[in-house]
């Protein structure tokens, strides 16, 4: 295939060299003049592990040559990837100007061509700049996005110092777009990696990275508040943190990745608040420890939120313990939400097929006594009974059986739904806490 680069900076190099070495001729853009001949003379245009040598064997090949005229490069490719610089602000806002002026000059060169041209975003930008960069594209060009081009989000995930390993070893490929066409030819520029190739929504693609990057930073913080916490404590942190890893099937795994309502139970919080004293009480600093309990409260929050402005008083919780599959009532999300409507005058019936009120023994029964006192008058054993006292349902458990009552539940003000259950997502009323 003939692929245009524009951007010889990081990205665009190792992009530039790999593509060619996976067996596609490569023309690389820049307004640089300098990395056009670096890159003309068979040197790469960075430092990085490999990519001298793999830039030398292709350009000698004759695979690969750089230009400073876009459109030199846009007539003579049928794929442009985009890795323009996308810098960050103090505030944390991206300068696109360098990419908008880039898709500017595509449009332009567009003019003079007939065949569909693919337009793919690679470097880092905020979700709707794809939009955007097609905007600009149409109004330069004269031609409409989806008949005479395409723009696809293709983000990357390369780290300096290990490029153009992680560019031949992806754990996943994602690709955003809204053209089949377009979807396919930039996934065949992959074909020959071993990674699975996630298709998916522009918007998706676009706000992927900045999720990684968040995560990556968030783990290397935590951890390093755990070894501070340790070292206090006089424990070998790094050997916390080995035997932290093993554990792949709660801890570094999937679980818990699943946006929805706030935790609960008997462990997550008491852990969480020792943890936090352990730091106190030494006078170690921990904000991210610190910043946990205050974002699960402010999940609760967002769900008391969405249920005062349907402006219905008459609630049907679905759902009363912690999580599905068990009767435990501590600190139960749903317990303090219930407990913040009965406070605010919302008439409540209860269903949880698990909370037997005869079965309530010790601790269990010593929380919901202080907290939901009268929970006999609003709990019942029949689904349908709390559905029908009710205009809006506010369901709290994955276990519901959302298809079975999917006919009563259309008929109310609303359905809110706290922990995704996806067979009610069409329904008109339906609203999900953070989806």
């Amino acid at each position: 295939m003939e692929i245009s680069i524009f951007g010889l900076g990081y990205v665009g190099c190792v992009s530039l060299g790999c593509l060619a070495k996976n067996g596609h001729r490569v023309i690389g853009v820049d307004v640089n003049q300098f990395k056009v001949d670096l890159i003309n003379k068979g040197l790469p245009t960075i430092v990085e592990k490999d990519i001298d040598t793999i830039i030398s064997e292709e350009f000698q090949k004759g695979k690969i040559t750089a230009t400073v005229f876009a459109e030199e490069a846009v007539l003579n490719s049928e794929v442009s990837i985009l890795c323009v610089g996308t810098p960050s602000s103090s505030h944390g806002h991206l300068n696109l100007s360098y990419i908008y002026k880039t898709a500017e000059q595509i449009g332009e060169a567009l003019r003079k061509k007939d065949e569909f041209h693919v337009v793919v975003i690679r470097s880092t930008v905020m979700p709707g700049t794809n939009k955007k960069i097609g905007e600009i594209i149409e109004n330069s060009s004269g031609k409409k996005r989806g008949v005479a081009f395409s723009v696809v989000s293709n983000p990357e995930f390369l780290r300096e110092g290990s490029a153009v390993k992680d560019y031949y070893n992806p754990s996943v490929t994602v690709i955003g777009g809204d053209h089949e066409v377009a979807l396919k030819i930039v996934a065949s520029i992959y074909e020959e990696l071993e990674a699975p190739i996630e298709i998916t929504g522009i918007e998706v693609a676009e706000i992927i990275k900045y999720v990684n990057n968040s995560f990556h930073a968030l783990k290397i913080t935590f951890a390093n508040e755990v070894g501070n916490i340790c070292k206090a404590l006089e424990i070998d942190s790094h050997h916390v943190m080995q035997i932290f890893c093993k554990d792949t099937h709660l801890n570094i795994s999937p679980a818990y990745f699943k946006p929805g309502f706030a935790y609960g139970g008997s462990c997550l919080p008491k852990d969480l608040k020792g943890m936090v004293t352990l730091a106190h009480d030494h006078y170690i600093l921990s904000p991210v420890l610190n910043a946990i309990h205050d974002s699960n409260e402010n999940q609760k929050r967002l769900a008391f939120e969405i249920i005062q402005r349907t402006g219905k008083k008459k609630i049907a919780l679905m759902g009363l313990s912690f999580k599905e599959g068990t009767d435990d009532l501590r600190y139960s999300p749903s317990v303090d939400l219930a407990e913040k409507m009965i406070g605010k005058g919302y008439s409540l019936s209860i269903y949880d097929k698990n909370v037997h009120l005869s079965k309530l023994v010790g601790a269990n029964k010593q929380f919901i006594d202080e907290h939901l006192p009268h929970l006999s008058d609003l709990i019942t054993n029949d689904p349908m009974e709390a559905i029908e006292s009710a205009d809006i349902i506010l369901i709290n458990h994955k276990n519901f059986d959302g298809h079975k009552h999917k006919s009563a539940l259309s008929k109310k003000s609303a359905v809110i739904d706290l922990v995704r259950i996806e067979d009610l997502e069409n329904l008109s009323n339906y609203h999900g806490l953070c989806w």
